[in-house]
């Protein structure tokens, strides 16, 4: 697929979850879910995350106030992982995380702790906007 939408949704996925994660997305794509592939692209890369309405870190905060919320652990890391790109601190989103614990519960968040703790403090990787 190659229209204006996704040609966007593509370079801002890119931007915010890194290429190394789009290709092997790519590269993992079948027949099955390219539909689902292309929709994501144009819908939620092209049309919501390309909006000028907010900035890269304030799209990233809600996003992980909701997959903590809605209890998705795989795309909470992602976001979580993702959060190097868009400019999000830890302390942004450790402020987030006690913010959703009035609003969506303490078991959610307790849970999303665990694997932001995972995701900063418990890999090799450096997260380059960490707040000190």
């Amino acid at each position: 697929m190659t229209n204006d939408l996704y040609t966007q949704g593509m370079q801002t996925r890119r931007a915010v979850l890194g290429d190394a994660h789009v290709d092997k997305a790519e590269a993992n794509k079948t027949d099955f879910d390219q539909d689902f592939q292309e929709f994501i692209t144009n819908t939620a890369w092209g049309a919501i995350w390309s909006r000028p309405g907010l900035t890269k870190r304030e799209r990233s905060l809600i996003t992980i106030a909701l997959m903590t919320a809605l209890k998705h652990e795989g795309e909470l890391e992602l976001h979580l992982n993702a959060s190097k790109n868009t400019g999000a601190s830890i302390e942004d989103i450790k402020e987030v995380l006690l913010h959703t614990a009035v609003y969506a519960g303490v078991p959610a968040v307790n849970h999303a702790m665990k694997i932001a703790k995972k995701v900063f403090f418990e890999t090799d990787k450096t997260h380059t906007n960490d707040s000190k």
